[in-house]
């Protein structure tokens, strides 16, 4: 198997210095103007974003008040009473059924510096900006460097553009859906109400609410680009599957322990990103193995064909 239209191809597409420095330039410019334009169309809309954002503090207002039913109809405890409330906020975690309206109930946080709400406001356009404007810079990435790799290795880098962020994504969508709402539930249910005179109530500031999500989302999402790492290192003959699945063991405890420090301090947060990572792994070490038989099929091939 020859190399020769490749090398070629190579050698058509190189280009002074100066040319690479100006193609950059180019390049950083498109990328900046995309992000201005996301940046300013995410604060233009950054209160509705944010709003957007408390939707998982509402569902743990409402998860919290299936527990509270629950626990009404039992005046003292009762394990099966437990167990049947903890189905019941799981079916409504997932939306299997639908959640009980809190009546006179609303979502309330703080902010307690003049400028506090707008200065989340700023960052969280920041990250709107990157969002919105991350297929513009992707392409952006792959056009400058495209015309330095070879044809086959142009194909192979395409599909990590479309894994990378939809692995992000589906981290995300873990966070918002599930990790979040119980986190918040969990704090929620700390409260005490209804003592007397004592009132504990959780009243969150709006940076430090914006920062757990964007800490968990971010965690998340990229402990979910293990695959593409993975995959990378074992096309760039770094990692081979043999060493992925002998050393699976340590592995294991590797994402326990960055889950553990990533996620709040309970258990459950620490399971369900931890499990996923773990299936993620797995999956890796498949993705590693099938390139290692593609590359044997092609070494294979270019030791019979004629010189």
């Amino acid at each position: 198997m020859s190399y020769e239209p490749e090398e070629s191809e190579i050698e058509a597409s190189r280009a002074p210095l100066l040319d690479h420095l100006i193609e950059l330039r180019k390049r950083l410019i498109i990328s900046l103007l995309a992000l201005g334009v996301a940046f300013f169309i995410s604060f233009a809309f950054a209160t509705q974003i944010f709003t957007v954002l408390l939707h998982p503090f509402t569902v743990a207002a409402q998860l919290l008040a299936i527990r509270e039913a629950e626990a009404a109809h039992t005046s003292s405890f009762d394990f099966l009473a437990v167990l049947t409330g903890a189905k019941a906020m799981f079916l409504a975690l997932i939306g299997a059924v639908e959640l009980p309206a809190t009546p006179g109930k609303v979502t309330n946080l703080v902010f307690t510096a003049p400028l506090e709400f707008f200065f989340t406001k700023i960052k969280l356009a920041g990250l709107g900006a990157v969002a919105l404007s991350f297929p513009v810079l992707a392409w952006q990435i792959y056009a400058f460097v495209a015309p330095g790799l070879y044809k086959r290795e142009r194909k192979a880098f395409l599909p990590f553009l479309l894994a990378a962020p939809t692995l992000f994504l589906i981290g995300a969508a873990l966070v918002y859906y599930v990790i979040l709402p119980f986190v918040l539930w969990f704090s929620l249910s700390q409260q005490i109400v209804g003592a007397g005179a004592i009132s504990v109530q959780l009243l969150p500031k709006v940076s430090d609410y914006f920062s757990l999500v964007t800490t968990l989302v971010l965690a998340f999402g990229l402990c979910f680009q293990l695959p593409v790492v993975l995959t990378l290192l074992g096309m760039a003959g770094f990692v081979t599957s043999k060493q992925l699945m002998s050393g699976w063991r340590y592995a294991v405890v590797a994402v326990f322990i960055v889950a553990a420090i990533v996620t709040p301090p309970d258990p459950i947060s620490q399971l369900l990103l931890a499990l996923p990572i773990i299936g993620l792994y797995f999956a890796s070490i498949a993705c590693v193995k099938v390139i290692e038989v593609r590359r044997a099929k092609e070494e294979a091939s270019q030791e019979v064909a004629p010189v």
